[in-house]
């Protein structure tokens, strides 16, 4: 099943944890202290960045797909960005950004 996917800009990754743990009735599955968060609900796929000066900005959308053949990327007539990936392509994705060696095993 596909899973809506939106990944916003935060300044404050602790403080937006609780809210959108409290929002999204689930924890985290994935958390990288004070840089990443990541939440999976059978609808959606929800993360968060610490990007600062940029909160409340959406960083992209997309589709979590399990028949995604490779991550993919375009842009929409608004100039949003639209990704489909797989959750093993976003795995590798968060790995490549901050490896399971500088943060403990932060990945399911």
């Amino acid at each position: 099943m596909k899973r809506f996917h939106i990944a916003l800009a935060v300044d404050d990754v602790h403080a937006s944890i609780q809210e959108y743990t409290r929002r999204l009735g689930a924890e985290p599955e994935v958390v990288i202290p004070g840089e990443y968060a990541l939440w999976r609900t059978s609808q959606l796929n929800f993360s968060i960045r610490h990007v600062p000066g940029a909160a409340g900005a959406v960083r992209h959308l997309g589709w979590e797909d399990p028949c995604a053949p490779t991550l993919s990327v375009d842009h929409d007539v608004n100039g949003l960005i639209w990704e489909t990936f797989s959750r093993s392509d976003q795995r590798l994705e968060i790995e490549a950004i901050w490896p399971p060696e500088d943060n403990g095993d932060p990945v399911d």
